[in-house]
């Protein structure tokens, strides 16, 4: 095996303003526009314009020999066009090396494919034409769905949608004893290949290269180069997908990191290593169909869909989300598409995720206080959403709707406040019990050794 797939992961949702329940009816813009513009200026000077500005320097230096690929959000390219275009020149840059590949994906970076075809289909569309009017070419036939999410109804869609190939996860659970580093194909669309993460390789860049703790610290090129030397050698090819961010952003320049995407292709190349687009690994042979039954994603240890819909908040806003679409297609109101765009995101649902959830571990990331805070503020801002849509729901039964789901969690939180109060109270009781326990048990054991009292005598 001397083949690696280099993948990059680019998303930025639009955030949310804090949105009040008395706001409904009231505000009907709903967005954070500074934290918007400066976390995406910030993002941008430190990982993707110098990134851009690496890669480059190494197409042009390796005269073609190292090939990339992007997968780049819908948002991610808007909120570029708004506050970076400078990010956005630097792709179109890459672009016309011919050695970059920008993979199909979601507009809305959101889990249409998990619940609408229609819609679905309508994001995929939207990307296609996005990336080709932004950055100038025309978008690569193998598809990159939000998180590397997929499974054979999902593949079915995209097939459907004239590509050849999918991006999508190693799991463990789906692959059994099989190794990623080969070519996979769908048992119901043979003809659509599946490209698999390494999500060992992928996460030691993406997790621990910054990790002194790690066994394995630090990670140099010739370590990891020697990792690839050591597989089978009837392994096809590694693919390494990675969040762009972890450049710069994630993993500061200090870190090393820069270097180590500098030396990868370099050192590479001298050891024989060759550097493929996703389309290119397209002229491997399948070696066996791959059955993903349920949806798979690069989301936690899971691999699954519990990131964004783990408990019932997410569930709730979710449906209630997608309930709306038939109400939104026929508007040509170019706000209400916009609005219904970016709240698809799926890192709303994200940021109501309970799962291992502490104040100490919250991603710095997360806007929010905690996963009812993240589910108030969306469920607020959906109802003067839903309130603005053409249809039969009034606003006044809209604002009634978010009242009631409002009262619903102040009344869990004062059921929970009422437990607490019992639970402290019971404490204490029990604490009183065993004192006064303990204290008969020392009178117990003292009272055979008190001298007996003499009689007077008369």
């Amino acid at each position: 095996m001397k083949n690696i797939c280099l993948n990059f992961q680019v998303h930025q949702p639009f955030r949310l303003k804090r949105y009040r329940f008395f706001s409904i009816g009231h505000d009907d813009y709903y967005y954070d526009d500074y934290a918007n513009e400066s976390y995406i200026r910030r993002v941008a000077e430190v990982s993707y314009l110098p990134a851009n500005r690496l890669l480059l320097q190494l197409i042009e230096a390796m005269r073609g020999k190292l090939r990339v690929s992007f997968s780049i959000s819908g948002v991610a390219l808007d909120q570029f066009e708004l506050y970076a275009p400078e990010v956005i020149a630097g792709f179109k840059a890459l672009a016309r090396t011919g050695c970059v590949e920008f993979l199909g994906g979601t507009d809305a970076h959101s889990l249409a494919s998990l619940v609408d075809r229609t819609e679905f289909e309508r994001q995929v569309l939207a990307h296609q034409e996005k990336v080709k009017r932004l950055l100038g070419v025309e978008p690569s036939k193998v598809f990159c769905n939000t998180a590397l999410l997929y499974s054979n109804d999902i593949g079915n869609m995209i097939s459907d949608l004239g590509f050849q190939g999918v991006l999508t996860e190693g799991a463990k659970h789906i692959l059994g004893w099989k190794s990623p580093n080969y070519v996979y194909c769908s048992p119901v669309q043979p003809r659509l290949k599946l490209i698999l993460r390494n999500i060992k390789l992928s996460d030691d860049i993406r997790y621990h290269f910054g990790e002194p703790s790690w066994c394995e610290f630090p990670l140099t090129v010739d370590k990891f180069l020697d990792w690839l030397d050591q597989m089978d050698s009837r392994e096809e090819v590694v693919a390494l997908s990675i969040d762009y961010a972890t450049f710069g952003e994630k993993l500061p320049e200090s870190s090393g990191i820069f270097e180590f995407l500098r030396f990868l292709p370099q050192i590479g190349i001298k050891r024989h290593f060759h550097f493929l687009t996703p389309a290119e690994v397209m002229s491997f042979h399948p070696v066996a169909p791959i059955n993903v039954y349920f949806p798979v994603s690069w989301m936690d240890e899971e691999r699954d869909t519990s990131a964004w819909l783990g408990n019932e908040l997410q569930q709730e806003a979710f449906d209630k989300l997608y309930a709306l679409r038939e109400r939104v297609w026929p508007s040509d109101n170019r706000k209400i598409q916009l609005d219904w765009k970016c709240l698809q995101a799926s890192d709303h649902f994200r940021f109501m995720s309970s799962k291992h959830y502490s104040t100490a571990r919250r991603s710095p990331y997360n806007p929010y206080g905690s996963p009812y805070d993240a589910f108030i503020n969306y469920m607020n801002v959906l109802s003067d959403f839903a309130a603005s849509l053409p249809g039969e729901t009034r606003k006044d039964d809209v604002c009634a709707t978010a009242a009631e789901l409002q009262r619903q969690l102040q009344e869990k939180e004062q059921q929970y406040e009422r437990l607490r109060l019992e639970l402290d109270k019971m404490k204490v009781s029990v604490a009183k019990a065993k004192k006064a326990l303990l204290a008969s048990f020392e009178e117990d054991e003292e009272a055979p050794r008190k001298p007996a009292r003499l009689k007077k005598k008369v």
